[in-house]
This record gives C-alpha cells, structure tokens and sequence, in this order.
C-alpha cells in the first residue's frame, strides 16, 4: 500500500510484520553483519540481521545482541545458517540465547530448518528462511516459515544451481506463496525497490550494496573494489561440486577455476583460496587477491560509499520519483 502525504509512505507486509518505516532488509553476512552495521540499518529505518555464525559460542552472540540494543532502540534480527558438516555449532544454544534476548525475528538459510523450528517458534521468534527456487519457498512455507527471501541468480554468495533470475523468480514466488516475500539478488536502489514490488514481493534484501557504506565493518579496499569493479566482475566458483557460489573476480578466483577445470576436484583442493577464515582476512586486512569473497553483480550500482542512513533515503526518495513519474503516465 502507499499512503500519499507530500511524501510517499510504502506500506507493505514486510514493514508491518517487522515494524519497521522502510521495506529494505540488510543480509546476515558473515563476518561482516555485526552490531554495528545492523543497528545503523534500523536506525535509518530498515532492518539489519546480525551472522550468529560470526561468534564463536552462544554466549560470544549474547553480547553482540546487548552491543546491539545499547546501538539501536529499533527491530534486527539475527541470521543463524545450517551447513552440512562434521562438527555443527550448537545450534540449539544460539537459539536459546536469542530467545533469552528477546530477539523477534531469526533468518535462515542453508539447510531446512524444520528440525528447529519448534524450539525457534517457542520463543514467539518469526523466520524468515532464505531460498533460492519456488519449490524450496513452498517447503518452507509447509513447515512453518512466515517469511521468504527468495534469492535470484544475481545474489552474492550461494545463488543455487538452477540459474533463475530475480525477473523471473520474484512473481514464480509470489504465485506459488500466501505469505510475505523478500527480493534478493541484483537490487541496489530505488529503481529496485519498485521493481520487486511490481513483481510481487513485499521489500527488498540488500548484501553488496551494504558492504560498500561506512559502518560495514570492512576494510576501505575491499570497499573500493566493489566500486572499480562492475556487474561483470563476478565469477561462479565451485558449479563442479553443485555448491556455486558468486564472487568478485581476482586471482585467487581463477586459480580454483583453473582447480575446477582439471576434473576430479576435492574441498581440500581450494580450501586456501575459499575458507572462510582466508575471506575474514580478506575484509580485515584488505587483500583483495588472498582469497575469495562473496559479491553480487549489483556491484554495477556501486559508486560511493555512504552512511547507510544516507543510502536508504537515496532509494526511498529515488523510489518516490519513479511512483510518482508512473502515477503521472496513467492516463
């Protein structure tokens, strides 16, 4: 819905479910999604989902979520993302604590989170579970979930292996779907913003963009490389093993293609080029060739590296412009 009084209002199911003034979400990037850059998400009027998996422990996560309440009066969450391995975290221990905090809302990406869901829901906690094709939303939905995010080919990180665009993936989406849906992959501004919502989805999800602004906790050449760099700069690493991931083009990226293309490749193989302790060097330290680190082909948008209040007054007002310029070519 969009309320009209000088400004223009958007009213959707996303900033009613969150509380929240603007329909824009901020990822759980791992390592990079902390206090500070959710807390300056929410204080601008979207909302921000700290990476549980970035702390080491439940009770390294408790604190941050205190940190985070002392930065912020307004709504975050928390993303908790289930991999397959030898030795999980302690999942149940990083819900509990979010239960114990009082944190309402907790996405999920990864694995199906079904087998926690009962425990998630016991603290009144809503999910928001990222996807990546309409028959993993619908499972979800099935299980529980009340919100989906659903990531098109163009997102950073693990986009899946069925090379669906956001253009088409939104409105399969939203038909297949009763409740709430959240564009991710490819937006970075307003024309975005319109643009998912005339597909159907009920606000945006932003990763990349957010990197590149000042309280990402990240080091200044890993943000002006996502400014030098353009949308054809990304690279899909890892396709041989069905674990595609989306990254930013470099040499440490064609030295695991070159991996790749010999056949026969093993983890263990690229393990130095695509660990995630390698990729928290990267954002700490500025190395933009160590290793690997996840980037969308938004990177295209990227200009300027501003406070995230400034970037999400730039989207909404540049959204207001084009709503307006529509409502004037209805005739």
């Amino acid at each position: 819905m969009i309320e009209s009084k000088g400004k223009i209002k958007i009213k959707t199911r996303i900033t009613e479910l969150f509380g929240i003034e603007r329909p824009i979400v901020q990822g759980g990037m791992m390592w990079i999604a902390g206090a500070e850059l959710a807390s300056a998400v929410a204080n601008a009027g979207g909302i921000g989902f700290m990476a549980a998996l970035a702390f080491p422990d439940a009770e390294s996560l408790r604190a941050e979520i205190k940190r985070c309440k002392i930065m912020t009066e307004k709504p975050f969450g928390i993303n908790l993302t289930f991999l397959p391995t030898l030795r999980p975290p302690d999942y149940p221990a990083y819900i509990r604590v979010c239960i114990e905090e009082g944190v309402k809302f907790i996405e999920t990406a990864g694995q199906n989170p079904e087998k926690y869901m009962d425990q998630i829901k016991s603290g009144g906690i809503k999910v928001v579970h990222k996807c990546t094709s309409v028959r993993h939303a619908v499972k979800a939905e099935k299980i529980g979930c009340d919100v989906i995010s659903i990531d098109g080919f163009e997102a950073a990180g693990h986009p899946g292996e069925d090379d669906v665009t956001s253009l088409i993936l939104i409105p399969l989406t939203r038909d297949a779907l009763r409740i709430p849906i959240i564009a991710s992959g490819g937006f970075a501004d307003g024309r975005g913003l319109v643009a998912a919502l005339g597909l159907g989805a009920d606000g945006i999800n932003m990763g990349t963009r957010f990197v590149a602004t000042k309280e990402a906790p990240v080091h200044e050449n890993i943000k002006q490389a996502l400014i030098n760099h353009s949308e054809l700069d990304t690279r899909l690493i890892m396709r041989s093993m069905r674990n595609t991931e989306r990254v930013m083009h470099n040499k440490a990226v064609d030295k695991v293609l070159e991996i790749e293309g010999r056949g026969n490749m093993r983890i263990e193989d690229i393990v130095p080029f695509v660990s995630g302790l390698v990729g928290k060097q990267m954002l700490d330290c500025g190395d933009i060739e160590k290793g690997t680190i996840a980037a969308g082909q938004s990177m295209g948008f990227i200009r300027d590296i501003p406070t995230c209040k400034e970037l999400l007054d730039r989207i909404m007002e540049q959204a207001e412009d084009i709503i307006k310029e529509i409502g004037r070519k209805i005739v």
